[in-house]
């Protein structure tokens, strides 16, 4: 049985989706055990009984949509997933795991198409990012393909940019190319070889790793130079890191009351979400000014900072109306006029 890759649905399950409803967290970790133990089958049982009295939950649906998925039930698997992204379109895992379920029969372009739409839901959502990177060079590989079997293409060109994309799934990658959660480091390409006879186009050649040449040894009459001790690390200021943790609580305390301006002011003038300025902010406006009422709170926070920049960590509880997510989450922030300002946030970190 193909699986789904884990490293996709540790951070899909980390990410809680935790809505409304504390009452049935017996259910949610009964499922949860049954799902991490390899039990699928009693997952999916256990899961049914539950919707059967509580058919709009979105916990136990995308519970039931991963032990699906692990039984190698696609078609359901994709329907349920479906399904949640109609229901509660604020949600980005459902799109995110809709593409895990696409690109694992191929289906890039659909791939692509989901990941997007979870860009657009959060965008600030990191995993989304790195899994669309990887959508995009399988579909590079499905076009350099392409490109060598059509007449009078040149094999010296295209052939090693193939073999440097299949390289970056082979062997580690599962089927599932799409499911890496790690960034791919592009190494400089390698020099093209000799272009193959006109009457054959040759097969996509290996990319060859080239090892430096060592480094001759010094003459033993010249002792080597002694190497000058590195400067020490400036010290991290208890203060300056104080102060950006109480930029991201006073952040969060602006969301909560729905302080549009206070909340948009946290960020730098630059930030801009991965659209345009105006785009996100009329984006985050309609997003909070929509909500009867929004409290976010913060724990388990973690600040380090070194001069005008800092890095602050921690889990955020969010909840809206009805809807309660909690999320690891990462803002980093840097020092603007005596102002701790956010340039950067991430999610599932």
């Amino acid at each position: 049985m193909v699986r789904l890759p884990s490293p996709l649905l540790s951070l899909a399950i980390a990410a809680a989706m935790t809505f409304a409803g504390g009452a049935h967290a017996d259910e949610y970790s009964d499922v949860d055990r049954l799902f991490s133990a390899g039990q699928w089958a009693e997952a999916v049982h256990k899961a049914d009984q539950f919707l059967a009295a509580h058919p709009r939950d979105a916990r136990m649906r995308f519970l039931k949509g991963l032990a699906v998925a692990e039984q190698g039930k696609n078609a359901e698997a994709i329907a349920i997933f479906v399904k949640l992204t109609e229901d509660f379109p604020e949600l980005p895992e459902p799109y995110n795991n809709l593409a895990v379920l696409y690109s694992k029969q191929g289906q890039y372009d659909q791939a692509r198409r989901a990941l997007e739409s979870a860009i657009r839901t959060n965008p600030s959502y990191a995993t989304a990012y790195e899994n669309l990177g990887d959508v995009y060079a399988k579909l590079a590989s499905q076009a350099y393909s392409k490109a060598l079997q059509m007449e009078g293409s040149n094999t010296a060109k295209v052939g090693p940019k193939l073999a440097m994309i299949r390289d970056l799934f082979t062997p580690k990658a599962s089927p599932l190319a799409v499911a890496s959660a790690k960034p791919v480091t592009t190494a400089k390409p390698p020099a093209a070889p000799s272009p193959a006879p006109a009457a054959a186009p040759a097969p996509a050649p290996a990319v060859v790793t080239a090892k430096a040449a060592p480094t001759p040894p010094a003459p033993r009459a010249t002792p080597a130079a002694p190497v000058a001790p590195p400067p020490p690390a400036a010290p991290v200021s208890a203060d300056a890191a104080q102060e950006a943790q109480a930029a991201v609580q006073a952040w969060a305390s602006a969301w909560s009351r729905k302080d549009v301006e206070a909340y948009i002011a946290a960020y730098t003038p630059a930030f801009t979400g991965g659209k345009s300025r105006k785009a996100w902010e009329d984006e985050r406006r309609a997003r909070i000014e929509g909500k009867r009422s929004i409290s976010v709170t913060l724990s388990d926070i973690e600040t380090r900072t070194q001069g005008d920049k800092a890095i602050v960590q921690f889990r955020q509880q969010y909840s809206a109306d009805a809807l309660k997510v909690s999320s690891r989450k990462t803002l980093e922030l840097v020092k603007v006029s005596g102002r701790w300002l956010i340039q950067k946030e991430s999610t599932g970190s």
